[in-house]
């Protein structure tokens, strides 16, 4: 494959990214890819950088240098509010649903950036997160707030794919869950790369999220310090000692 094919391979390409908060750099010449229909998991320990990373691709954090390219655009100064129209959605951590409105009123707003494709397919994706999680479909009158945790966690997921992302970015969502429900979670990850989605994962819950990612990246105070594959970081004797020692759940 030339190298403009595998450019226009990638789906999310960022390139010696640095950004932070005000002064402070959080993260330092971060270089990384996804490439469509994977999933890719970025694992550290808590204040890696992480959250950051995710936040900064999706315009909420000042971006300092480098580059974001996104199906072969530069992002960089795309309003946050643009960037699921561009096809790359987040799932914030602590779920952040509308707890005065029902499930579905979540969802339906979901769906905003696809609402000039008509009715019908909205109700189509309203449809197919019903089958992803069908407790939802059973909560679809309860309010947000009256939710357990995984059903949050739920909901949020489906109204981030509400709107037909091409890239899903998740930030830590077995934070809070029993073991069982994050089992649930993981598998309903995994069918999403299963149909076709391209997935971004950030999780604490190194074991977990390796057990089902393609690739992986290892972040330390704000810069990658091992790539590979899954199961080559699975394997590794540093990543093992860093961060396997301790799992939320078994893979």
């Amino acid at each position: 494959m030339t190298d403009e094919g595998y450019q226009r391979k990638i789906m999310l390409k960022i390139r010696n990214l640095e950004s932070g908060y005000g002064k402070l750099r959080v993260l330092k010449h971060i270089s990384m890819h996804v490439n469509p229909g994977e999933i890719v998991t970025i694992i550290g320990a808590n204040g890696a950088g992480k959250t950051t990373l995710l936040s900064t691709i999706a315009g909420l954090v000042q971006l300092m240098a480098g580059e974001i390219v996104f199906r072969g655009k530069e992002i960089r100064g795309v309003a946050p509010s643009k960037i699921p129209g561009l096809g790359c959605v987040m799932v914030p951590e602590g779920r952040q649903v509308f707890a005065t409105m029902s499930v579905e009123e979540n969802l339906i707003l979901g769906a905003h950036v696809i609402q000039q494709q008509g009715k019908s397919v909205i109700q189509e994706m309203l449809e197919h997160q019903y089958r992803l999680f069908p407790i939802l479909k059973e909560r679809r009158s309860q309010l947000a707030g009256t939710l357990s945790g995984g059903e949050q966690q739920m909901l949020a997921m489906a109204r981030a794919l509400m709107s037909k992302p091409l890239l899903v970015m998740m930030d830590e969502p077995s934070t809070g869950l029993a073991p069982l429900i994050v089992r649930e979670i993981f598998q309903v990850i995994e069918r999403l790369r299963d149909e076709g989605n391209t997935v971004l994962l950030v999780e604490q819950n190194a074991k977990a999220a390796l057990s089902i990612a393609d690739r992986g990246y290892v972040l330390e105070t704000g810069k990658v310090i091992v790539q590979g594959q899954a199961e080559e970081l699975l394997a590794n004797p540093d990543v093992q000692r860093a961060y396997l020692g301790r799992e939320k759940m078994e893979s």
